[in-house]
């Protein structure tokens, strides 16, 4: 099993910063791929950014040149720098991680997701 736990969501107002964290723990081998999700009222999940075990990345159309993502393999942690927050930001954030477990076994979970809004 593999948990995720993100942090760093919150309320912030049009033109700030946040800066999303996910930690994931469990009998894993390997990552291949850490992304961030997001979905909105009313709306699907969307990806938003995608990091590969090789240092691959992809942005939705949406947020490149705002949103950063990067990873610390030692720490088995994804981040999301977030800049220039507009309003259709406003969602719950999702981390994901898929790779394999310690017996070779692949895996793909979710993290219970954070609260991003942006507000004035």
């Amino acid at each position: 099993q593999v948990q995720l736990a993100e942090s760093g969501g919150g309320l912030v107002q049009p033109g700030g910063s946040l800066r999303l964290s996910c930690t994931a723990s469990g009998s894993i081998l390997m990552f291949n791929v850490m992304g961030w999700y997001r979905q909105a009222p009313g709306k699907q999940r969307e990806s938003v950014a995608t990091i590969t075990n090789g240092g691959n990345t992809n942005y939705a159309d949406s947020v490149k040149g705002r949103f950063a993502i990067s990873r610390d393999n030692a720490k088995s942690t994804v981040f999301l720098q977030m800049n220039s927050l507009k309003p259709e930001d406003t969602a719950v954030y999702f981390c994901r991680a898929d790779g394999l477990l310690l017996g070779g076994r692949g895996f793909g979970s979710w993290g219970q997701g954070t609260q991003v809004t942006v507000s004035s």
